[in-house]
C-alpha cells in the first residue's frame, strides 16, 4: 500500500486466494485468475475414460466371424456342389443371402436388452439398496473379476474417526481412563481460577513459576493439563452455530445473543482427525467455543473463557507432514508455539527422549493413526525476531518456499514433547466377512492406500485382508537398481506371504524389473500397496491387465480413485465422506462395501450364465434354420430357393421365439442365498467355460442334427402330400425351439412358462391368416395351407413324431450327462 505513510509491503500466499465460487461481501478485488481448466488439480489427476467393452462381447464377436466364415464356407460349397454352371457367382450370392440367418443379427438386441435387464434388477435388489448401475454394457464383467483392487479410507473403513489414546511418556491413557484426564483437567482450571481471583496483581499461576524453575519433574497433573491444551489450540478447526431463528434477516445478530451451548455447536475441518481431537478435548473438559482469524476461545469446565491471539498458523502440507501455530494467552501475555504432526516429520524436532518411536510402532500397530505434539515458550523479543524474519522471507520473489521454510525451521528446534496421540479409523459394517468370501471366490485383492505402511498393514490384519497365520514380507525401501534386485529375491524365496510395499519401492521396481516383480506379486494371495499417488493406482491397474490378461475391479470412494476406477475393466464406487467423485465416475455405485459380495457372488453370476445362455441359444437359432435350407436346397439338386418365405422367416426370429428365448434372462442355476453361502462356485466363472469354443461347436452340432432331422423326416414323411412339408417341417421347427429353451432353462420362472405359451399361441393364430406363405418358392398363389388338414391326426402324429426325434436324443443325453459328470452347482442344490 504506496499511499499510507510508511509504505507497507505485503505477500501473497495461498492466504489470499478466492477459491471458485467465493463470494465478496463488500468492497471490490482486484486479481489475477489462476488454477483453472487444466491446472485444477481434479483435472491433471483424471485422465481420460476409456470405452469399456466386456470379456462375453468380446467372445461373441469372435464367435460371430467363426459363424461368417463358416457362411462364406458353405455357400462356396453349394456352388461347387453344382459344378459352376451357370452364373455361378450370381448363385454364389444367392446363397449366401439364403444361408445368411447364420449370423445372429438378433444377437446385440437381445444381449443388450438383457443387460438392461440385469441392470434393473441389480438396482430393484432389496439386499443391497441404494446401488446404481452406470453403465448397461458390461454386468457380465462383474461374474468374471479375478483382481480387486481396493483404496482403504472410506472404502473398507468409515472415514469416521475415534479417539483412543493418549500417551504422556510415562503414563498411556485409553478409552477406559479418559475420566482421570477430565478429572486432572477439572482440578488444574479451579486452582488457576482461584489463584487468578485470589492475588489478581501477580497474575502468574504457580506452574509458570514451575515451568521456569531448571528441571523440576512435572507432576502428572500439568503434564496432562499442557497436553489438552495444546491438543485444544492446534488445530484448524472453526465452530459453527446452527442460528435458532432460522430466519435469513436475523443471521447477522445471531451470532451476538447466542448461546454457545453444546448440542448446537459442530465443527468444521479439512480433515476429520482434527475434528476428533477437538471433539475429544471438549469431552474432557476444554471446549472450542469461537474462532477467527486473529483469536480463539476456549472454555474451561468451570465456564471460563480463555481468550488467545492466533500470531501466525502454519499450515499441514503433504512434504512437511505437520502443522504449527503461534498463540498469545491474553491473560498472562505469554507466547507459545505449538506443533503437531506425524512421527516421521517430529521425531527430529522434539527433544531427545526414549519412548517416542517405539509407542508410535506400537500404536500403528493396533491400527491407530498417531500425532505427535510438541511445544516452545517464546519470549516477547524471540517472536519479534522471527516475525521480522518471517514477513522478509514472505516477500521474497525467487524460492519463497524455500525461504519460508528456512524461516519456521529456525523455531523448529528443541521442542519439548508433550504427548503422543492415537486416532482409530473404525472399519466399515462387515468388511471382514466380505474379504473374507471375496478370498474364497478366488478374487485376489489388492489394497492400494495413500497412508504410511504402519496403518496400511495393521488395517490390512484387522480387515483379515491378510489372514492372522500368513506372512508378511514388507519390501524394504529400495532407490536403486541393485537395490531391488536384492529385494526381489529375497522375496521370491517366501512362498504363501503377503506383500507389503510403498509407493516408491514400487516405482523402482516396475522401472528396472517389471515383468519379474508383476509376476510374483501375482502369486501373492494379497498386495498392499501404501503411499500411493492417484496416477500410481490407475498404473497398477492397467500393469495386472497387461501382464495377466484377467479382468480387474477397483473400487474406491473419493476423487482420487477415479483414474483407478476408469482404468480398471469393471469400476465400482461408494458413495462416501468424500462426496460423489467416485461414485459418478464409476459403472456401479454402492453405497456400503460389503455390498459388493452380493453384487459379485449373485449378480455377476446370473449375468453373465444368462447371457452365455442367450448369446449361444439365439446362434443357435440362426444355425438351425440355416441348416434346414442347405438340406432343402441339397434335395431339390441344389437350386437356390428360399424353403420359408418372407413372413415366415420375419415371424421365426420374432414374434413365435424371441419371448421364450428372452425368458433365458430370468433363469439361474443357483439360488442367491446358495451363491453367497459358497462362493467357491464363484471361481469356476473366472475360467469362462459357460461360453467357449467348446460349448459353442456342441450347440452347432445340435443344430445340425435337429436341422437335418426336421428337414429329412418332413421330406420321409410326407412323399404323397409334398407340397405341404413347408407347413409341416415349419411347425416342427417352432415346436423344437420351444422345447430346446425348456431343455435349456435351469429354474423355471412364471414368466417363462407364460412365454412359452404365448409363443405357441401367436404361432396357432397366425396359421389361419398366413396361409399362402405356406407354399414353396413362387408357387404360393393357390392357398397350400388347408385348415383341414391341418386338423388331421396325421398331421398332428407326424409333426410331434419329427419333433420327438429331434429333442428326445438331447434330453436323454442332458439326463445321463447330469447323472454322470454334474456340475459343481447341481451338487449344491440336489
Amino acid at each position: 500500500q504506496e499511499d499510507s505513510d510508511p509504505a507497507v509491503h505485503e505477500s501473497l500466499s495461498i492466504e489470499n486466494t478466492l477459491w471458485a465460487s467465493t463470494v465478496v461481501a463488500s468492497g471490490t478485488v482486484i486479481g489475477v485468475v489462476i488454477y483453472t481448466g487444466k491446472e485444477t488439480r481434479s483435472v491433471m489427476n483424471t485422465s481420460n475414460p476409456k470405452n469399456k467393452v466386456g470379456l462375453l462381447d468380446l467372445e461373441l464377436n469372435q464367435l460371430t466371424k467363426a459363424l461368417f466364415l463358416a457362411l462364406v464356407a458353405l455357400s462356396v460349397v453349394m456352388v461347387t456342389l453344382q459344378g459352376f454352371v451357370g452364373p455361378w457367382y450370381r448363385n454364389l450370392f444367392r446363397f449366401l443371402l439364403l444361408f445368411s440367418y447364420i449370423i445372429p443379427i438378433s444377437l446385440r438386441v437381445n444381449l443388450d436388452m438383457g443387460k438392461a435387464a440385469y441392470g434393473w434388477m441389480i438396482m430393484k435388489d432389496d439386499n443391497i439398496p441404494g446401488t446404481v448401475v452406470r453403465t448397461s454394457t458390461i454386468p457380465e464383467e462383474l461374474g468374471r473379476l479375478v483382481y480387486l483392487l481396493t483404496d482403504k479410507t472410506g472404502t473398507l473403513t468409515q472415514n469416521e474417526m475415534i479417539f483412543k489414546r493418549l500417551h504422556l511418556g510415562t503414563v498411556s491413557y485409553g478409552t477406559d481412563t479418559m475420566d482421570e484426564i477430565q478429572s486432572h483437567i477439572i482440578n488444574s482450571y479451579s486452582q488457576v481460577h482461584s489463584q487468578n481471583s485470589g492475588n489478581s496483581t501477580s497474575s502468574t499461576p504457580s506452574r509458570k513459576s514451575q515451568s521456569s524453575a531448571p528441571k523440576v519433574r512435572k507432576s502428572v497433573s500439568s503434564r496432562i493439563h499442557e497436553a489438552v491444551k495444546a491438543i485444544a489450540l492446534c488445530h484448524n478447526v472453526t465452530p459453527v452455530y446452527e442460528s435458532r431463528a432460522g430466519v435469513s434477516g436475523e443471521t447477522e445478530y445471531a451470532e451476538v445473543d447466542q448461546d454457545f451451548s453444546d448440542e448446537n455447536r459442530t465443527y468444521q475441518a479439512s480433515s476429520p482427525d482434527e475434528v476428533t481431537l477437538v471433539q475429544w478435548t471438549e469431552s474432557v473438559g476444554l471446549t472450542l467455543v469461537n474462532r477467527d482469524l486473529t483469536s480463539m476461545q476456549l472454555k474451561t469446565p468451570g465456564g471460563h473463557i480463555l481468550t488467545y491471539y492466533i500470531l501466525q498458523i502454519f499450515p499441514f502440507t503433504s512434504e512437511s507432514k505437520r502443522m504449527g501455530i503461534i498463540v498469545r494467552d491474553e491473560s498472562s501475555g505469554e507466547i507459545t508455539f505449538y506443533m503437531k504432526g506425524a512421527d516421521v516429520a517430529m521425531s527430529t524436532i522434539v527433544q531427545y527422549n526414549d519412548w517416542l518411536e517405539e509407542e508410535c510402532g506400537n500404536m500403528a500397530r493396533e491400527g491407530l493413526r498417531t500425532l505427535v505434539v510438541a511445544k516452545k515458550s517464546l519470549t516477547e523479543e524471540q517472536y519479534q525476531d522471527f516475525e521480522s524474519r518471517y514477513n522478509q522471507a514472505k516477500l521474497s520473489i525467487h524460492d519463497r518456499n524455500l525461504k519460508v521454510a528456512a524461516v519456521v525451521e529456525s523455531l523448529e528446534r528443541e521442542m519439548e514433547l508433550l504427548c503422543l496421540t492415537g486416532v482409530e479409523d473404525q472399519l466399515q459394517a462387515d468388511v471382514r466377512p466380505t474379504l473374507e468370501m471375496l478370498r474364497n471366490a478366488g478374487i485376489k485383492i489388492w489394497m492400494l492406500t495413500g497412508d504410511k505402511l504402519e496403518t496400511a498393514t495393521c488395517i490390512a490384519k484387522s480387515s483379515h485382508l491378510v489372514s492372522r497365520t500368513q506372512d508378511i514380507h514388507i519390501f524394504r525401501p529400495v532407490t536403486t537398481r541393485g537395490e531391488a534386485h536384492l529385494e526381489l529375491n529375497a522375496f521370491r524365496r517366501k512362498h504363501d506371504c503377503a506383500l507389503v510395499i510403498s509407493g516408491d519401492s514400487l516405482e523402482v521396481c516396475l522401472k528396472y524389473y517389471e515383468h519379474e516383480f508383476v509376476e510374483l506379486a501375482c502369486q501373492c494371495p494379497a498386495v498392499v500397496c501404501c503411499r500411493c499417488s492417484p496416477t500410481q493406482k490407475a498404473h497398477i491397474v492397467k500393469l495386472l491387465q497387461h501382464h495377466t490378461g484377467k479382468r480387474t475391479c477397483a473400487i474406491g470412494d473419493g476423487g482420487n480413485d477415479v483414474s483407478m476406477i476408469q482404468a480398471a475393466d469393471c469400476g465400482i464406487g461408494i458413495e462416501g465422506k468424500e462426496g460423489k467423485q467416485a461414485s459418478l465416475a464409476a459403472d456401479f455405485s454402492i453405497t456400503q462395501f460389503k455390498h459388493i459380495g452380493r453384487l459379485l457372488m449373485v449378480h455377476g453370476r446370473n449375468s453373465y450364465k444368462r447371457s452365455a445362455a442367450l448369446g449361444q441359444f439365439v446362434m443357435h437359432r440362426g444355425l438351425i434354420i440355416s441348416t434346414m435350407q442347405a438340406v432343402f436346397s441339397s434335395v431339390f439338386y441344389f437350386a437356390s430357393v428360399p424353403l420359408y418365405q418372407g413372413f415366415l422367416m420375419v415371424g421365426y426370429a420374432t414374434i413365435y421365439t424371441m419371448f421364450p428365448v428372452f425368458s433365458l434372462v430370468l433363469d439361474q442355476d443357483v439360488k442367491p442365498e446358495m451363491a453367497l453361502l459358497y462362493p467357491e462356485l464363484y471361481k469356476d466363472l473366472t475360467k469362462g467355460r459357460s461360453l467357449s469354443f467348446k460349448t459353442f461347436l456342441i450347440w452347432v452340432l445340435i443344430s445340425i442334427y435337429q436341422g437335418g432331422i426336421l428337414m429329412y423326416g418332413a421330406l420321409l414323411l410326407f412323399e404323397s402330400e409334398f407340397v405341404h412339408v413347408v407347413a409341416i417341417s415349419f411347425t416342427a421347427l417352432i415346436l423344437t425351439e420351444l422345447l430346446m429353451v425348456a431343455l435349456t432353462i435351469r429354474t423355471w420362472h412364471w414368466l417363462m412358462v407364460v412365454a412359452e405359451f404365448l409363443s405357441l399361441g401367436c404361432y396357432v393364430a397366425s396359421l389361419a391368416f398366413l396361409n399362402e406363405y405356406f407354399g414353396i418358392g413362387r408357387v404360393s398363389f393357390g392357398a397350400f395351407l388347408d385348415v383341414a388338414f391341418i386338423t388331421t391326426v396325421t398331421f398332428l402324429w407326424k409333426v410331434s413324431a419329427i419333433t420327438v426325434v429331434s429333442c428326445l436324443p438331447l434330453y436323454i443325453l442332458k439326463y445321463l450327462k447330469r447323472k454322470f459328470s454334474p456340475p459343481s452347482y447341481s451338487k449344491l442344490t440336489s
